[in-house]
Formats: structure tokens, C-alpha cells, sequence
């Protein structure tokens, strides 16, 4: 538990500790987090709330960005919050009250951790803020009236109530301002300056007069969105300003430096998925990889060499699709042509047995996530690593696109979520487009989850790509189960040779497997018979 020794991380995020629960501290499900959370916390707890949190920001943000129907999008977002944050609500007869205030708890205290994580940049800050008022906004539609009004009753919120007088001045313009009033003198309106409402003034759902908005009770989710999205800027700047105080504490920073690198999904460590890979199938299997890896396959054929960025993105790509040791000595070799075998292994060998875990510290690198190649590492002049909707430039990227047959609507629609920084959401988008070309279906059918055939379901996954061997799988799944439709079952395994490839498309006819000069790759337990003596920076 966080102790007394440690009082700067305990003043940013705690205000004291208490060992039970305050009845009036978690009312309802709602929170404006105006003070932090009274409570102790554990290490493991820190970050592990941090993480589920995490999760459902992430979800709900990539379920809107994809155009889903309502109900998509709230079976995506319950199905998240059920799983890392449950919230239950007050009319939850089978919902105990410390259950409640566990749940409630776990909220307040995660909304902190993250504030904390987000708070050291304008970018991170930027997102944590959309990401929090989305949440807050489906949270709040979805509570009852009765909690939502006890929630506001407790904010002491500066709205001025209309009077019934001035309601009766105004009824007929009150009525015409919005299609959906009703009953003037039952409705409640608040007045409120009209930059508060500025969405509800550009829909022309609110009376106007003198610079004051006439904004109805059933209108009130955008003054409460306005009012918790101006609370939570000012303390996130406040928290920004604060942070710095905190660099001493080796525990708390490590865990707030890269809770917005975490990648939380699968981690690929090898695949069968395609059976045993062999060096020659590589080329075959081309057709099935993303953007990202693809050029880097071009340029290695084109090159015949690619720099230590591109070794490990590709190399591991390449380890997680399924390809062995011995196999991924021989692509090496064979890809780097220009140079002697006796060259290759004394230069690279080395570097390819160390992502194997079979030299140096042993680690066994699993293959990077499109998280990490976004964030980590970016290509310089010369470079071919990276990700393509982050790192290539607008001209280059359409170039790219026009390239894969993608059209100039999907072109723009890409490019739209690339400006908007939503590279994975864009990368899904040219998932579902080149996929649905590759098995005879428009591409519009498939568009943000949402298909009319069982093969345009299997292509508009609702789940965003989050990792290069994902992006692969999928497509090698799809084109084996079209193979499968079309022809009453196909084959797999590993390739069929030249000619017909692994996915039963036709493509260029593989190298010859010739191992060029003798390796000096170890397994388990076996000798090293490598020169090098010295570890290499990874």
C-alpha cells in the first residue's frame, strides 16, 4: 500500500485514506472527479485499474470513429465496460452497497491514475480529455432521470432556471426553436450563455435572445458535457504543472511513462495459423501482409539489404507468422544477395539467432504491435521500418493506395482518419477495402463493421488491427475460408509450390531453398560456434 515515506505521489493523487466507504461519496454512477479519490491503493491495483480503464476509453472511442450502428456500439461498449470497469446502477437489486462502492471506487481512482499518465503533454492531454467526455456523455444518456437529477443537484451548477412568466413571454418562440418541445409550461428550461451550447445553436434547437440560450431539461447532457469537459482541462493543466514533483518516485513513474504505450492484446510470440513456413513461401504470402510489412518486403527485394529497423519489424513479422530459426537463416541470407554467405554470417546471423532468444540475454522478442512501430523508433532518410499511415507523407500514402487498387472515396475516407491521427482505425479501413476486393465484394458493404453477406461478416471485424501478424491472420483466414466456399474445401498447410501459393492465389513462383554456405545458428543445449563476443543494442 502507499505509505507515508512517499507524500508527493500520495498528495497528487489521494487526499487522505480512509478504511471505509463515505454513503455520500459514490450517489450515483456519475462523476465530475473533483477531489481525489480518499481511499488507499495498492501498486498492483494502480496499475492494473489504469490498464482496464484503458480498455474502455479505447473501445468506446474506436466503436464511434467507426461508424457503427447504436446498437453496435453499445454492444461493443457494454461488452468492454462488463469485462474491465463494470458499473452497476442504484436500481441493481442484486447488486450488494459494497459492491457498488467497489465498482464507483475503482472509477474514481482510475479516472486519477490516468489523469496523472495523461497530463504530460498537450497531445496526451488532447486525448484524455475526448476521450473522458465520451465516456462521460454515454455514461450520463444512459443513467435514469432520477440519478441524473440527484448527480446535478449535488454539483451546484450556475444555470439560471426560467421562471413560468418568462416561459409564457417566450412560448411561441420557445416552441419554434425546437421540433421536439412539448408542453412549454411543463418543460423546464435553463438560461445559459449561448457559447455553451454552441452545438445545439449550430442544429438550431435553441431559442436565442440577447445572448442567452434557452436550453430545455432534455437537452441538458451538452451543458453537463461542457461543464465536465471545462472542470477536467483546467485540472488536467493543473496536474501538468504539478507532475514534475514526481519524478522522484521511482515506483509510480515507470507505470504513468508508459501506460499510453501499453499494448494489451495478443502478443503473437509464433503462429501456425499458415502451417510451417518456409523461406520460399514468403513472396507467396505477401498478398496477406499489411501495409507496413509489405513495403518492407518490396524494398528488401529491391534493395537486397534493409537497415537494423527493418530487420527487427520484418524479421519479427516474419517469427510471428510462423517461420523457424533455420528457416529465417535461410530468407535472410537468400534476401541479401548481394553479399558473400561468409559475409552474412559474420554480420547478420548473429542479429537473427538474437530474436530467436538463442544469443545474448536470450530473450525470446515477440513481434511488435502497431502501438509500439507508431510510437517507437521512427524512420529516418534511408529508412523502411515504421508505419506507413503515421510516417509516410499525404502524397506518398495516396501513391501507396492507388497502388492497391483502392479508390479515390476509400483514398480520402483513409486519409480523413490518418489526419485525425487514427492511424489503426485507418489501417482497418484498408483491411476491409483491399479484403473485400480480394473476394469479390464492394468495399461499401463492409464499411465500419457493418456487412450484408457472411463473408463481408468475417472482413468487417469490429475489432480495430492492433498488431501486423492480426492484420495477416485475418487475411489468411478470410482467403482460406473463401477457398474453402468456392471450391467445397481447400487444403491447409504449408505452400503448394510455384505457381498456386498457401492461399490459392497465383502468385510469382517462390526462390529456391538453397542454403548458400554453412550456418552457425545454436538450439537448445548446442554449442556456439558464432566469433562475435559482444551483445548487440536492440
Amino acid at each position: 500500500m502507499f505509505t507515508q515515506h512517499n507524500r508527493k505521489s500520495r498528495q497528487l493523487l489521494a487526499s487522505g485514506i480512509k478504511s471505509t466507504y463515505d454513503d455520500d461519496l459514490y450517489p450515483t454512477r456519475l462523476n465530475f472527479y473533483r477531489e481525489p479519490p480518499p481511499l488507499e491503493i495498492s501498486i498492483e491495483e494502480f496499475e492494473q485499474f489504469a490498464l482496464d480503464r484503458m480498455q474502455v476509453l479505447q473501445a468506446l472511442l474506436t466503436a464511434q470513429m467507426r461508424n457503427l450502428t447504436p446498437e453496435q456500439l453499445d454492444k461493443a461498449v457494454n461488452e468492454a465496460i462488463r469485462k474491465y470497469m463494470p458499473m452497476s446502477p442504484n436500481s441493481k437489486s442484486n447488486t450488494s452497497h459494497r459492491q457498488l462502492m467497489e465498482e464507483r471506487r475503482k472509477d474514481h481512482i482510475s479516472h486519477f491514475i490516468l489523469r496523472l499518465a495523461y497530463s504530460r503533454s498537450q497531445e496526451l492531454r488532447s486525448w484524455f480529455l475526448r476521450a473522458e467526455c465520451a465516456l462521460f456523455r454515454y455514461r450520463f444518456e444512459k443513467e435514469m432521470l432520477k440519478d441524473q437529477l440527484e448527480f446535478l443537484e449535488k454539483q451546484n451548477l450556475s444555470w439560471k432556471k426560467v421562471s413560468d412568466e418568462d416561459k409564457r413571454l417566450l412560448r411561441e418562440k420557445l416552441k419554434t426553436s425546437s421540433f421536439k418541445a412539448g408542453n412549454i409550461d411543463e418543460e423546464t428550461y435553463f438560461e445559459v450563455d449561448f457559447e455553451r451550447v454552441t452545438g445545439l445553436v449550430g442544429r438550431r434547437q435553441v431559442y436565442i435572445q440577447a445572448g442567452k440560450a434557452f436550453v430545455r431539461l432534455s437537452d441538458q447532457v451538452v451543458l453537463v458535457l461542457d461543464e465536465f469537459k471545462e472542470r477536467l482541462s483546467h485540472a488536467l493543466e493543473v496536474t501538468g504543472r504539478a507532475l514534475p514533483r514526481m519524478d522522484e518516485d521511482d515506483r509510480l513513474m515507470p507505470v504513468l511513462n508508459n501506460i499510453n504505450k501499453q499494448y494489451l492484446g495478443r502478443e503473437f510470440t509464433s503462429s501456425a495459423i499458415a502451417g510451417e513456413i518456409q523461406a520460399s513461401d514468403v513472396d507467396t504470402l505477401k498478398v496477406h501482409m499489411p501495409l507496413c510489412m509489405e513495403h518492407l518486403h518490396d524494398e528488401l527485394r529491391r534493395e537486397k539489404h534493409t537497415r537494423h529497423g527493418g530487420r527487427m519489424q520484418y524479421g519479427l513479422f516474419l517469427k510471428g507468422m510462423g517461420l523457424s530459426l533455420e528457416q529465417a537463416l535461410i530468407f535472410w541470407q537468400m534476401a541479401f544477395e548481394k553479399i558473400t554467405p561468409e559475409q552474412f554470417n559474420k554480420n547478420y546471423a548473429y542479429n537473427v539467432r538474437h530474436t530467436y532468444g538463442m544469443e545474448g540475454k536470450r530473450t525470446d522478442y515477440t513481434p511488435y504491435s502497431c502501438k509500439s512501430i507508431i510510437m517507437n523508433n521512427a524512420p529516418g532518410s534511408g529508412d523502411h521500418h515504421g508505419c506507413p499511415f503515421r510516417h509516410f507523407s499525404a502524397p506518398n500514402l495516396r501513391a501507396q493506395l492507388a497502388a492497391h487498387n483502392v479508390d479515390e472515396f476509400d483514398t480520402d475516407d483513409i486519409i480523413h482518419k490518418v489526419q485525425q491521427r487514427h492511424y489503426q482505425i485507418a489501417c482497418t479501413r484498408y483491411y476491409e477495402v483491399t479484403r473485400a476486393k480480394m473476394v469479390g465484394i464492394s468495399p461499401e458493404n463492409v464499411k465500419g463493421g457493418l456487412s450484408d453477406s457472411a463473408t463481408g461478416s468475417m472482413i468487417a471485424s469490429q475489432e480495430v488491427i492492433e498488431h501486423p501478424n492480426q492484420f495477416f491472420e485475418q487475411s489468411y483466414l478470410l482467403m482460406k475460408s473463401k477457398n474453402a466456399e468456392s471450391e467445397g474445401g481447400a487444403a491447409s498447410g504449408a505452400a503448394t509450390g510455384a505457381g498456386e501459393g498457401m492461399d490459392g492465389v497465383t502468385g510469382p513462383a517462390p526462390l529456391e531453398a538453397i542454403v548458400r554456405g554453412r550456418y552457425t545458428y545454436k538450439k537448445a543445449g548446442a554449442s556456439i560456434s558464432s566469433n562475435v563476443q559482444h551483445d548487440i543494442d536492440m
